[in-house]
């Protein structure tokens, strides 16, 4: 009887902190008003909490992000929103998602559905108004849970238990999952690293890697936002240690040739960790001295600006380099040609890349984030004015050679130094 009434308690303890949960997102959002504008808009409409959501409640992680599940058909979903003055953009309409702002805080409403066709990047949907349908078109049981407003769970596949116990399960025929979507090889690594107690199903690894062909067909966007979710994942530091998963992203990131130096990091990179940007992330792993940035770039689309970065780390650790390399006085010139941000990036590569923290790298980051990148004191008018210097290349190559000087001495020059050049 004891044993009985331990198990009833135990029940409603487990499924109070759930409720708790739900609570504060509550608490600390505008939920309530997508939940009432859905509730409110037709006598059969319903909408409830679904995948990462539920999923970081149950498991007690931080929710960084919401999103919904809603038995209406997107253009539906649309009029409700209206009709309540709630702002929305069609993220994804084509697919169902329509993503719902307020206060700047983003909620993505995803009307139920059931997929009729797929190769493996894009599905054609159908839109459905049954729940099982849409939790059966799901890539894994810990993800194809729903919850009401009050945090009441509708699990069909036992999501929960699965979570609770750490079994990644994909839901029906794995190798069909796979071939419907193949970023769902990078999704089971991810969910693997941060949730699974056991070791892998040799079925699942052997079906991965006879699809890993089909990994190729999925746009470079896709697939480092997905690499990025399990690099700023806590399972990612297990990555090394993983032969299967470590494996399988070797094969699909042939150009993350540094990836081991993640798991030895010192105590100030562990820190930081989730501090830096992708970008800075991908250069660790991709910058090896050789022209594997260039093939990186070459494959990957990315922006002018984050090209421009990565080339810039790789031209300077791909040159020799000394201890005074890193003294403050050089570092101003990279900070007053180059900018703030690539003079960060060169420090917190050289920190990165060391075994243990090093206190002169660490302090050069606070004085540099203090500075203001000063403006040369002398103009070409000045130089024509006072020192009698004639305009054309003579009168460029002299403020170049003032400019470098007042750099070097920490942005200072003295009116002798001014002479010495003018007169030369």
């Amino acid at each position: 009887m004891n044993n009985l009434l331990n198990k009833i308690f135990f029940r409603y303890q487990n499924l109070d902190y759930i409720n708790l949960g739900f609570k504060d997102i509550k608490k600390n959002t505008e939920v309530e008003q997508i939940f009432h504008a859905i509730h409110s808009f037709s006598k059969n409409s319903e909408i409830r909490y679904v995948g990462g959501c539920v999923r970081k409640i149950i498991n007690k992680e931080k929710v960084d992000d919401i999103d919904l599940a809603v038995n209406l058909e997107p253009k539906k979903v649309c009029d409700a929103l209206n009709k309540k003055n709630i702002k929305y953009y069609e993220s994804g309409i084509e697919h169902g998602t329509i993503t719902a702002i307020i206060n700047n805080i983003k909620f993505e409403i995803t009307s139920l559905r059931k997929d009729v066709d797929s190769d493996g990047r894009h599905a054609k949907v159908e839109f459905s108004d049954n729940w099982k349908e849409d939790a059966s078109r799901r890539d894994f049981t810990i993800n194809s849970i729903y919850a009401d407003f009050e945090g009441s769970l509708f699990d069909p596949f036992d999501g929960k238990k699965d979570l609770e116990n750490g079994k990644i399960k994909f839901i029906g025929d794995i190798e069909v999952r796979i071939k419907e979507d193949y970023l769902r090889v990078l999704r089971y690594i991810r969910f693997f690293l941060n949730y699974s107690k056991d070791k892998h199903d040799p079925k699942i690894i052997n079906i991965i890697k006879k699809n890993l062909s089909g990994v190729s067909t999925i746009s470079s966007e896709r697939l480092l936002d997905e690499f990025q979710k399990l690099l700023k994942s806590e399972g990612f530091s297990k990555l090394a240690k993983d032969k299967d998963c470590l494996e399988i992203i070797n094969l699909i990131f042939p150009q993350f040739k540094n990836i081991s130096m993640f798991s030895r990091l010192n105590k100030f990179a562990k820190n930081n960790f989730s501090r830096v940007d992708l970008i800075f992330l991908l250069s660790l792993l991709v910058i090896d001295g050789t022209d594997n940035v260039d093939y990186f770039i070459y494959k990957f689309n990315l922006s002018k600006k984050d090209k421009k970065r990565l080339l810039f780390l790789n031209k300077f650790f791909s040159e020799k380099f000394t201890n005074n390399t890193f003294l403050e006085k050089n570092l101003n010139k990279i900070f007053y040609f180059n900018g703030k941000e690539a003079l960060m990036d060169i420090i917190y590569f050289k920190i990165f890349q060391s075994s243990k923290k090093d206190d002169k790298l660490i302090k050069l980051i606070k004085v540099f984030k203090k500075k203001k990148i000063p403006v040369m004191p002398l103009k070409a008018n000045i130089l024509i004015e006072k020192y009698q210097v004639l305009e054309g290349k003579e009168l460029g190559k002299k403020l170049k050679a003032i400019e470098e000087v007042w750099v070097s001495n920490n942005f200072n020059i003295s009116e002798k130094e001014i002479q010495k050049i003018v007169s030369n």
